[in-house]
């Protein structure tokens, strides 16, 4: 074989072996293509409207610089962080930061906050009576059994003088620090996702709960007969990350886009009974 010959016979087979290497997959689309789409797909763990929303509008908001925002919605307030610790998801939008710790705390995760996006109006809720005057001595309140949510729901019941906390303990007290209960009210501790039917319950005569949860019964916070006033900006809904993500690209493009005007917009525009904006 002459030298020529060798040397188009050796041009072509790097050819060949180039166009290989970036060849088409099934769709089309060369395999540098696809890889480079596929890493700016973001991955988002949340749970029930209004915090899906914000997930989705963000996407949209995202799109036009070439980024998917994939939602993965759970039904439960466990899987989206669990789905984020194990690196499931990339982040989530379901919790405020005191929940998050909490998580940490209990599964030795690495997950941090990133942003605050709102702060949703809690509060108690009666079927029975329509002031929080009108509960009877010994009445059954329904408060979250999860220690955050409730050192957030004793303090609102101390700050409108139906218990009394001991001093200094603020929005992380427990049913032990209570030193006056003068009406002996009996708090029941119940998970989130039930304090919407003990709302219906005959012998609950209030309930905490959330805008997003107590929606289930045909609730807003307008129908409260009690309201958080002092607002902890810890409890605000935030896009949580991992520490190993937190500055990533894709993690400070996605808080760019759910602290944009057009979700602000959407939220004050939308949601203005059930929360405020927190950016």
């Amino acid at each position: 074989m002459n030298k020529r010959l060798f040397s188009i016979l050796a041009a072509s087979t790097l050819l060949l072996f180039g166009l290989a290497a970036c060849g088409s997959n099934d769709s089309g689309e060369t395999t540098t293509t696809s890889a480079k789409k596929e890493n700016k797909v973001i991955k988002v763990a949340s749970h029930l409207p209004p915090m899906t929303d914000v997930v989705e509008l963000a996407g949209d908001v995202l799109e036009k610089d070439g980024w998917q925002v994939e939602l993965i919605q759970v039904s439960d307030n466990i899987q989206y962080n669990e789905l984020v610790n194990h690196k499931e998801a990339d982040a989530s939008f379901a919790q405020h930061e005191p929940y998050m710790q909490m998580y940490n705390k209990e599964k030795h995760g690495n997950l941090t906050a990133v942003q605050k996006i709102y702060n949703a109006k809690v509060g108690y809720y009666s079927k029975q009576f329509k002031s929080i005057d009108e509960l009877p001595e010994g009445a059954k309140i329904a408060i979250p059994n999860d220690l955050p949510n409730e050192g957030r729901a004793l303090a609102i019941l101390n700050e409108a003088g139906l218990i009394k906390l001991k001093d200094g303990v603020g929005f992380e007290g427990t049913v032990k620090d209570i030193e006056e209960n003068p009406k002996q009210f009996e708090l029941v501790p119940l998970d989130l996702l039930n304090l919407p039917e003990a709302y219906n319950e005959d012998d609950i005569a209030m309930t905490y709960n959330y805008p997003t949860y107590i929606a289930k019964v045909g609730l807003t916070p307008k129908d409260a007969i009690l309201l958080e006033k002092t607002i902890d900006e810890r409890f605000a809904i935030s896009l949580v990350a991992r520490e190993d993500n937190e500055a990533s690209e894709a993690i400070q493009a996605l808080k760019q886009a759910m602290t944009s005007e057009t979700v602000k917009k959407f939220l004050e525009d939308n949601h203005s009974d059930t929360l405020v904006p927190a950016f």
